[in-house]
């Protein structure tokens, strides 16, 4: 037997003796229990088998740590009421805020850190690393770490445009339907049904068919965006202005500003071809979120408090903003979160297929199937940008079961 096989399973009773001695029946059970499979794999595998076992547990004491740490930085930082709620968090919630805070500082400061551009040819097809290039470099000679910093701000920022299209699109219209009933809510609620009934990359697929190649213009994408707007205000418009003509002429020349405000910044934020796929995603997921906001704000409207506010006079919008949105915060949030997994996961397949974002533009799914020629000779690097994929959804799922729990007023056993 080995010093490092004698040293870790000492170590592993050491622990669990303590937790026992100080009657901490958790941390006891999770270490011995952890010692158990220890011993088996180690019968099994032998002393490689292990070391790979005690590398993957100092990996999780060490995420742990650092999460404790950053949860300690926030409690510090934050305002009393914001610093009671974060002593609450659990360390997977605190991992997920650290996860998430890690990767808003690579996509913000993208052109800092990456030491080249992400088009940037700097050595002959997959280099090996060296001191310029931390991973090496993929097929045409860039450097994989500067794709990989400045795909998080690509990836990223295209996830989270189209879930927000999709949340600001489906809750609104679920609000305003739950709130007016009749023929627009089962209008909705039919059009709802049809988008859902096609499969979300079959669909993605088709519409990027259509509108992608020639068709991903400026002009197309700005028409696009404008319709987009337009709709989404509308919305607005109807729970504001309800039956006075002269606040749906204010209205509609107001919608009709911003529409064009808005299509035109984010022109300038995105290019033709993204700005499709941004709107091809909130078509398929606005769908979902008008469905979950249509059953929870259904749920709050026959309340006696918003059958007292109708009995005041109160309009629509009135309800909508002050009555049924903050009563429906829980869910909502949740739901955000989760959307933002499935769009993140449906942009970065859609990539890797090729129909997402276009080259020379650094996106995690391309950079996966570009260099997929590497995992055939025993290199992982290609899998470096799947795993960043992955790290992302599992953190913000853990941030969004936190709030969940938080904001439904169950309190921790």
């Amino acid at each position: 037997m080995s010093y490092f096989v004698f040293g870790f399973y000492a170590l592993l009773l050491t622990a669990s003796c303590l937790a026992a001695y100080f009657n901490k029946r958790t941390w006891f059970l999770t270490i011995f229990a952890f010692t158990l499979v220890s011993f088996v794999l180690g019968i099994v595998g032998g002393t490689s088998v292990l070391r790979n076992v005690a590398a993957l547990a100092g990996l999780l004491a060490l995420a742990a740590m650092v999460s404790y740490a950053f949860r300690e930085f926030l409690i510090a930082i934050a305002s009393n009421n914001m610093a009671k709620e974060l002593r609450t968090a659990p360390l997977t919630a605190a991992f997920g805020l650290f996860v998430i805070f890690t990767y808003a500082i690579a996509g913000i400061f993208a052109p800092w850190i990456a030491p080249h551009g992400e088009a940037e040819v700097i050595a002959t097809a997959f280099a090996p690393p060296d001191e310029t290039m931390l991973l090496g470099a993929d097929q045409l000679g860039r450097d994989i770490f500067s794709r990989i910093i400045y795909g998080t701000r690509n990836t990223v920022s295209l996830a989270l445009s189209g879930t927000l299209m999709a949340f600001i699109l489906g809750a609104l219209a679920g609000l305003l339907a739950a709130t007016t009933g009749g023929w627009f809510d089962q209008m909705l609620g039919r059009i709802s049904d049809v988008i859902m009934s096609i499969p979300a990359l079959i669909f993605a697929l088709l519409m990027l068919s259509i509108f992608g190649g020639a068709l991903a213009t400026d002009t197309t994408s700005f028409a696009l965006l404008f319709v987009f707007a337009m709709v989404t205000g509308l919305l607005v418009v109807v729970a504001r202005a309800e039956r006075s003509i002269m606040s749906w002429v204010i209205g509609l020349a107001v919608l009709v500003a911003a529409a064009a405000g808005f299509s035109i910044g984010m022109l300038v934020l995105f290019n033709p071809s993204e700005v499709i796929l941004i709107m091809v995603v909130g078509v398929i997921y606005a769908p979902r979120v008008f469905r979950l906001t249509r059953a929870v704000a259904g749920n709050v409207v026959v309340m006696d408090y918003i059958e007292a506010a109708k009995l005041r006079g109160e309009g629509k919008w009135y309800l909508i903003r002050r009555e049924i949105l903050p009563n429906s915060t829980a869910p909502l949030v949740a739901e955000f979160g989760l959307e933002f997994c499935f769009v993140f996961l449906l942009v970065a397949g859609l990539s890797f297929l090729g129909l997402g974002i276009q080259p020379p533009t650094a996106d995690w799914g391309s950079m996966v199937r570009e260099n997929a020629t590497l995992i055939s000779f025993g290199d992982i690097t290609p899998l470096i940008p799947a795993a960043a994929i992955a790290l992302l959804t599992v953190a913000v799922n853990f941030v969004v079961d936190w709030m969940l729990h938080r904001s439904s007023g169950l309190k921790e056993q």
